[in-house]
Order: C-alpha cells, then sequence, then structure tokens
C-alpha cells in the first residue's frame, strides 16, 4: 500500500492508499462520521462509515479532537462538491499524536489571538492558502530570471553602510564598531552586476520604522535584480514582465489556493497584459490636484490615499516615473534635462496595494556621487568601496526591488501584509 500526498490524489483514483494527516474539523450523522483533513498540501474529506469499519473505528472517528495527527488508509474518490474535487473512503484509522483544547477553534477569533498563536494559525486554510501563493512566487522569480541570464548573488545581511542613510535602520554592535541590519542589498548587487552584468539576489531586509499601516513590516524579503549596460526604459520592461509571470504563474499553478481565496481570476488575468501603463510623478500630481487631493503639492512623497486612487485610475499596475530628486536617494541618476527629478519608478499595484516594486537607474559620475553622499550627510569613508564602483570601468545600469509581501498580499487579495509571511515581525510584535 502506497502513502501519498493530497496533493496527488488524481493519480490514485480507485486505489487504497495511506495519508498522514491532522483532523481539522469533524461532524458525524448517525452511523457517518465526515473527518475534514489537511496533510500541509491540501485539505480534503475523509469519510468514515460504521457498517464498513466496525464499532471501535467508527467511535474512534467519532472522538477525534481537532489537530489530532492520524494515519488513514482508504480508497480515493472523486468528490466533484469539494473546493479540492477528491475525498478518502476511510477503511483504516490510526492516532499519531493526540490533541486537547486547540486554542483556535472554528468560532471567529480577534487578531490579537490569532497573531498570538501564528504558530498555529498557519494550519488554517486561508494561511495555508496564503503560503502556497507565496511560495509559487518564489519559484516563478527563480524560474524568472534564471531563463533571462540573471545570476543570483547573496549581499551580506550585516552592512557598515546604508544605501538610504541610516535613519530607521537596526543597529547592533559589531564587535568594537557599529553595524546595521540591512534594509536593502542594492549597492552590493551594484557591484556584483559590475562582475557579472545581470544579477538578483532574493534575501531578508530590515527597517526600523514605527508605522502600524497594513503594508508595513519591520522584517520582510526583497527581491532585487541590477542590471549592467541597461537604461531605465529596458528596466521597466524588464519590471513588468517579471511581474506578469509571476501573475500568469500563480493563474497556472494555484487553482487550489486561489479556490481557497475566493480570488477573481478574470481580475488577475488582467495584470499579465503589457504594457503596464506610465504616468510622470509631475501628471501624478496634478491628476490628484484635479481629483480633490489639496493636500499634496509638488515635492510631496504619495501616501496610501494617493496611490490607490493612482492606481484605480489604470485599474493595472503603472508606473510612476521620475519623483523629485529630494525624496529619493543619493544613488539616483540625474535626469538630463532637468536638476529636480531622478529617473526612476515606482510600481502601484492596484485595489488599493501600494508600491510593490521601487527602482531606478543609477549615477555612474564619481564626482556627482561624492557630492550627493556629502550632501546626505553621510560617511563617505563607508561608501569608498560604492565610489570605487564609479572608478574602475563605470556603465549605464538600473535596478529595482520587488517586495515580496506586498506582492503575495497583493495576489491574494487579503487585507494585511501581516498574513503574507509566515511569522511576522511588527511594531509591537515579535512573538512567536
Amino acid at each position: 500500500m502506497e502513502s501519498i500526498q493530497i496533493l496527488d490524489a488524481k493519480k490514485h483514483v480507485g486505489e487504497t492508499v495511506q495519508i498522514g494527516a491532522w483532523v481539522a474539523n469533524k461532524r458525524s450523522s448517525g452511523k457517518i462520521a465526515f473527518l475534514q483533513l489537511r496533510d500541509g498540501t491540501a485539505y480534503f474529506q475523509g469519510i468514515v462509515v460504521k457498517s464498513e469499519v466496525g464499532e471501535e473505528v467508527f467511535q474512534l472517528a467519532k472522538n477525534l479532537n481537532q489537530e489530532t495527527a492520524v494515519l488513514v488508509t482508504g480508497e480515493i474518490r472523486e468528490d466533484s462538491r469539494s473546493k479540492f474535487g477528491y475525498e478518502i473512503g476511510i477503511s483504516g484509522l490510526e492516532v499519531v499524536g493526540e490533541s486537547h483544547d486547540y486554542p483556535i477553534t472554528p468560532k471567529e477569533h480577534g487578531t490579537d489571538f490569532l497573531m498570538d498563536h501564528r504558530h498555529l494559525w498557519l494550519r488554517s486554510s486561508k494561511q495555508h492558502a496564503i503560503m502556497q501563493i507565496r511560495n509559487e512566487i518564489i519559484r516563478a522569480t527563480y524560474e524568472f530570471f534564471n531563463k533571462n541570464g540573471f545570476i543570483k548573488i547573496d549581499p551580506p545581511i550585516l552592512t557598515g553602510s546604508a544605501p538610504e542613510g541610516t535613519t530607521d535602520l537596526f543597529e547592533t554592535n559589531y564587535f568594537d564598531q557599529k553595524a546595521y541590519l540591512s534594509q536593502s542589498g542594492q549597492l552590493y548587487m551594484e557591484a556584483a552586476a559590475m562582475a557579472f552584468g545581470k544579477v538578483f539576489s532574493f534575501g531578508p531586509t530590515f527597517r526600523a520604522e514605527k508605522s502600524k499601516t497594513r503594508r508595513h513590516l519591520i522584517e520582510f524579503w526583497m527581491i532585487e535584480p541590477e542590471m549592467a549596460f541597461m537604461h531605465q526604459e529596458e528596466s521597466l520592461e524588464v519590471q513588468e514582465q517579471y511581474v506578469a509571470f509571476l501573475v500568469q504563474n500563480v493563474l497556472d499553478n494555484c487553482d487550489y489556493a486561489l479556490d481557497v481565496l475566493g480570488r477573481d481570476r478574470e481580475v488577475l488575468k488582467k495584470y499579465t497584459k503589457l504594457p503596464f501603463p506610465r504616468i510622470s510623478y509631475d501628471d501624478a500630481v496634478e491628476l490628484l490636484q484635479k481629483n480633490g487631493f489639496d493636500d499634496i503639492q509638488w515635492g510631496d512623497d504619495f501616501g496610501s490615499p494617493h496611490e490607490t486612487f493612482i492606481a484605480n485610475s489604470f485599474d493595472q499596475p503603472v508606473f510612476i516615473l521620475n519623483y523629485p530628486k529630494a525624496i529619493k536617494p543619493f544613488y539616483m541618476k540625474p535626469h538630463p534635462t532637468r536638476k529636480d527629478v531622478v529617473i526612476c519608478a515606482d510600481m502601484i499595484a492596484p485595489e488599493g496595494y501600494g508600491e510593490i516594486i521601487g527602482g531606478s537607474e543609477r549615477a555612474i559620475d564619481h564626482e556627482y556621487l561624492l557630492e550627493q553622499i556629502r550632501a546626505h550627510g553621510l560617511d563617505e569613508n563607508e561608501y569608498s568601496w560604492y565610489l570605487d564602483l564609479r572608478k574602475y570601468g563605470s556603465v549605464p545600469h538600473t535596478g529595482f526591488g520587488l517586495g515580496l509581501e506586498r506582492t503575495v498580499t497583493w495576489l491574494s487579495g487579503i487585507e494585511h501584509v501581516r498574513e503574507s509571511i509566515p511569522f511576522p515581525r511588527l511594531l509591537n510584535r515579535i512573538y512567536p
């Protein structure tokens, strides 16, 4: 008898198999017990018929507690009524690990309670589906960059300098000097691009922002590609192709998860159509001012309501181009005909999910960069290695960073970014 995962059930219809699972819920009616089981790949139904298994097994099934671990033996059958499409007619049942007084019951629970029990909340069907989508985005990311000629490079997590200054950074002691948890691997990826041409990183980043919005985490994961001999317009094409690829792969490979989440596939399909619209920062400010946003002036950064309105004006992810120099980091390339803006773009996701990508062409002139480092009050000695990149074969290059959790939140159609990562770190939460 073969042991299988339930996600492979369609290959075993009519066969008797064994599955290791946990009891998510149960109900019984007279002489039949219905077990909602999960095995880590999917949720599915097990049917226990008293006349087929005998009194002892039937009573065992009826009295199973929530989250008891079991080995079930039985025949796989098609079940058109369930989201999953298959069930198992149980002929044998063995308890592997008992569960008593499981704290997360089928009733409604408050957010704080669920976050305190995140280690258990991950077992629920919705959280399970979100993590499947997260996993698919990660898998598709590697596929996209590998087949487009990128090499993965891992930047350090402990750094002595910061790409966007030392505000909102976690400081730690590195023996006899200060160090910071990385807020971005970008500067190191620029060095890697000068060695390998096209590179990408995927790793954790940290921002000590005292923000409680539904879009912010303290610890999150970034995908950061960097490309030598490339200008901004070419980078925008890579960005939109990458995002459309992610959406298409979620559509192709996450049917079960999308069903659980109730995500509208027709809405997601719109996000695979290229090119994505583009709007300049100047025109975005004008659009907002014409539509009642009196709080926004040229030179201001956009907040959540502003980004949501701009995105809803296009019904697709939209690029906002060329922000004011004063509100962007020191490394961005100045515009060739304007001193007040830099060559950069943010991609704003539709449906109110905000910025998912930030990117720019990088300044390549050594003296300009040195001037910017000084103007931002940064220690030029800490950035001497970065300035070296402009002394030894500097070339046009560009890159961007995609926030994994915001992308998961958007494609899953969920309300809050805290559900997009297995164990979120928030302003007042580092447990569990």
